[in-house]
């Protein structure tokens, strides 16, 4: 059913404005056509609306549908040796050097079918939609051939056609230098990567272009000549950027005008201020500092004074962020970076919205799609105060389940 009305419910908005997780107490929302039409306290409900299904919710919470704005869900393989060799105290650039890294999951990727990749994706993308997600993003990056970055983009398509959920998909062909192109990373830009982006912009498969610009990756000069040939295609772009070092990636994403730049651990105030300028999300993504054993934090505290926009999400990925929990996601954002809980949630929805270039989802209001989410919690805070627990009672994706 697609027309409808929420009742009996605290309905955090996350409008952004003056109250707490924009919270309406014994609030209500009308649904019709799979789009909100109508929010507010339930005693104000309209007339017109009464005669549509109304659900009591009885008190529990009502939050846009999360969004986890920068996920790797499709690979081959595992790396749970290096997970080994890390806490025997090989560093994640060391692993890199050596062989091990990226290019271990490309050997992988490369050689699994199709079938085999969208059977495990499904896996990681149904833990996803079991936390409330509704949209999902969805990187290539493990191919490093044109073939094998084709079939990644087709299965994150796919994951849209059998689940219900929205998927983004960003070509990263920038993601590592494959081995048979050893210390000839321009030719591996030039011959491999901007072909493939090429390829599945054709084809229709890239919503975005992403990159890795870090000395065990690309050097910001080739992840420019990708931009270049993303902006000449119309796709957006946006950078993995300032994660082990500071190479000015930040600024670069920003010249761009780029939805987003991610980790940022190493990020200055010359680049935030770019980013600011540019309107550009900072995406923090706490499963990697975590999983890497980090110490260097990013500036939240520098982040929050000249009001860029935070992001959270998984970065699920085979060796730096195996993680496929949103909700401990946002609770390591604040346990780790000091986010608070009402930064975590909008985090995950109205700021992850806007890291994909999205305006009808993120916040719930008249005019946006009812992609919602129904909590069992007193209130929005507990989504990212508990440790291992799920309380969704119900996800919406346009109409009643």
């Amino acid at each position: 059913m697609t027309s409808f009305v929420l009742t009996n419910a605290k309905i955090s908005t996350m409008i952004e404005g003056p109250t707490a997780f924009g919270l309406i107490d014994n609030g209500a929302v009308a649904v019709e056509d799979g789009l909100i039409s109508w929010i507010g306290t339930a005693s104000d409900l309209p007339a017109s609306y009464r005669s549509l299904r109304t659900d009591d919710l009885e008190g529990r919470v009502v939050t846009p549908a999360l969004i986890d704005c920068h996920t790797h869900i499709v690979f081959g393989g595992d790396r749970a040796r290096e997970f080994e060799m890390r806490l025997e105290g090989a560093s994640y650039e060391e692993i890199a050097r050596a062989g091990g890294g990226i290019n271990s999951t490309v050997a992988a990727t490369r050689t699994a079918s199709e079938a085999a990749l969208l059977g495990d994706a499904l896996k990681r993308a149904d833990s996803l939609i079991a936390e409330g997600v509704g949209t999902v993003e969805i990187k290539s990056g493990y191919g490093l051939d044109v073939e094998t970055e084709l079939r990644m983009l087709k299965v994150a398509r796919a994951i849209a056609a059998q689940r219900d959920i929205r998927v983004k998909t960003s070509f990263l062909g920038a993601h590592a230098i494959p081995s048979e192109y050893a210390g000839r990373p321009d030719a591996y830009i030039d011959e491999v990567c901007i072909a493939a982006l090429s390829a599945a912009h054709e084809m229709g498969l890239a919503d975005a272009v992403d990159g890795f610009c870090e000395t065990i990756a690309f050097m910001p000069d080739q992840i420019e000549r990708v931009f270049q040939h993303a902006r000449a295609l119309g796709l957006p772009v946006k950078l993995h950027a300032e994660q082990l070092s500071n190479l000015g990636g930040a600024e670069l994403a920003a010249r761009y005008q780029a939805l987003s730049a991610d980790h940022l651990e190493y990020l200055e105030e010359p680049g935030l201020l770019a980013m600011k300028k540019a309107g550009c999300v900072a995406v923090m993504l706490p499963g990697a500092f975590y999983t890497l054993r980090e110490k260097q934090l990013p500036p939240i505290a520098l982040l929050r004074e000249h009001e860029v926009p935070m992001a959270v999400a998984t970065d699920c990925n085979p060796g730096s962020s195996p993680l496929t929990s949103l909700l401990l996601a946002m609770n390591m954002a604040c346990t780790l970076f000091r986010m608070t809980p009402q930064e975590a949630l909008a985090g995950t929805t109205r700021h992850a919205a806007r890291a994909q270039g999205l305006n009808d989802t993120g916040t719930i209001e008249p005019g946006k799609k009812a992609e919602l989410a129904v909590w069992d919690v007193a209130h929005p805070a507990e989504l990212s105060y508990r440790i291992g627990f799920n309380p969704l009672a119900m996800r919406i994706m346009g109409r009643l389940p």
